[in-house]
């Protein structure tokens, strides 16, 4: 009956031992002791087995792109943003291509299946769009890619910016986008979060907006945005993005703005790495930690996912496309380094993640999509400790990447000869 068979799996739930049986691109059992065999079976030898990895937010039309056409010297969001304006009038379709299918080949080695990426709309040729949407299809056998119309620039701030925005929906981009905290005044901002609501329910397509990237405690776009999903219907079906502005506002009107939002069912997608880079930047000492309240914002019930952002572009130099680095700085920024802390950040990898995409058919349950990865480590809490290699990572019943495992050799008299990716000395819980 079965394709593929993957025995002896640790699972993110804490079930050990169990055998995942995969007919063509569906799991069809998941179970102890599976009486079957395959003509391909992995013993995952109590490793971890879990869904793939998902980047809800992330560039791909500017990934790859760094020193192009100079550095960012300040490492300001702000001279990412000018340099990106530089470098996007003069960038060729081809170009895009190549850069985004090269992070993508980089993104399967990671485990990394499924990635939302904002697509830039302020130029009127359009050629961020013409490319991404190639890149959707050329990777679509192993790489679902969502597509959000993205006006970086501004959707009232930059001439032009609302007839290129429905060209791009026009195009087939998926989502619609906007950033109001970058519009000249908050009153337009707010204009914006409306507009692009509204198109969105009129076109029944969901939203995912950039909102309130900012240290300006006066920034409340996410109050808005909740508001206008309520407004028109779109419960369920809106992120909010970054968000960093809630760090620094007063606890009473998070007291208020949170219920908000949950409400509104917004789902919430912070960027631990650019965050903490990129934020408190005017700040000296007291210094701003640049992340929204990922604690307060899981414990009131609002779905959390990570996302990675960028990776080697104009606003970051850093980046590997490893969403278990992302997950290591949020532990870090958030302070969530408890058990129950940590299994809420892995989660907020996988499955909190695949619900803001919208995935159907992610798991590790019988009927799910037959994708999956087997990492070097034991369970969850490892895999964020140490980001292990990927040693296998399966899509839709089929193995399309392969890690060796990353074993250390000593030379020491009286100690052992081999060290298994440090797990071989990690403590007992």
């Amino acid at each position: 009956m079965f394709d593929l068979i993957v025995r002896n799996a640790n699972l993110p739930d804490g079930r050990t031992g169990i055998d995942i049986g995969i007919e063509g691109d569906r799991i069809i059992a998941v179970e102890r002791n599976l009486q079957a065999h395959a003509p391909e079976e992995i013993d995952a030898t109590g490793r971890l087995v879990s869904p793939p990895f998902v980047d809800p937010h992330f560039h791909m039309d500017a990934t790859l792109s760094l020193g192009l056409p100079r550095m960012n010297v300040s490492g300001t969001l702000l001279e990412g943003i000018a340099l990106w304006g530089e470098l996007r009038p003069i960038v060729t379709k081809e170009e895009l291509v190549d850069r985004a299918l090269r992070y993508c080949d980089l993104a399967v080695t990671q485990g990394l299946l499924f990635i939302r990426s904002h697509v830039d709309t302020s130029d009127p040729r359009l050629v961020t769009v013409e490319a991404m949407i190639e890149v959707r299809e050329r990777v679509a056998p192993y790489i679902d890619l969502q597509l959000v119309a993205f006006p970086q620039d501004g959707y009232y701030r930059s001439p032009g910016a609302i007839d290129a925005l429905n060209r791009a929906l026009a195009m087939g981009v998926d989502i619609v986008g906007g950033i109001p905290h970058f519009e000249r005044t908050m009153g337009e901002g707010t204009a914006s979060v409306e507009a692009l609501c509204r198109i969105a329910a009129d076109r029944g397509l969901p939203v995912d907006m950039h909102c309130d990237e900012t240290d300006d405690p006066l920034s409340r776009h996410i109050e808005t945005l909740a508001a206008q999903t309520i407004r028109f219907g779109l419960q369920g079906r809106v992120a909010g993005s970054h968000l960093t502005s809630m760090h620094s506002m007063d606890n009473y009107y998070v007291s208020k703005l949170i219920p908000l939002m949950a409400e509104a069912e917004i789902n919430v997608i912070p960027n631990p790495l650019i965050n903490i880079m990129l934020q408190g930047r005017h700040d000296t000492y007291p210094k701003r930690r640049g992340m929204t309240r990922v604690r307060e914002l899981m414990d009131a019930g609002l779905n959390v996912s990570f996302g990675h952002d960028c990776v080697m572009d104009p606003w970051y130099s850093m980046g590997s496309g490893d969403m278990l680095e992302v997950g290591h700085m949020a532990i870090h920024v958030a302070q969530m380094a408890g058990i129950d802390d940590k299994k809420r950040i892995f989660d907020a990898l996988t499955v909190n993640s695949a619900k803001t995409m919208g995935l159907a058919g992610y798991g590790l349950e019988k009927g799910c999509n037959a994708d999956l990865i087997i990492l070097q480590a034991n369970d969850t809490l490892e895999a964020l400790r140490l980001r292990p290699n990927r040693l296998a990572v399966i899509r839709r019943g089929k193995v399309v990447a392969r890690t060796a495992p990353r074993i250390g050799e000593l030379f020491l008299n009286g100690r052992p000869a081999r060290i298994d990716g440090g797990l071989d000395y990690i403590p007992r819980y």
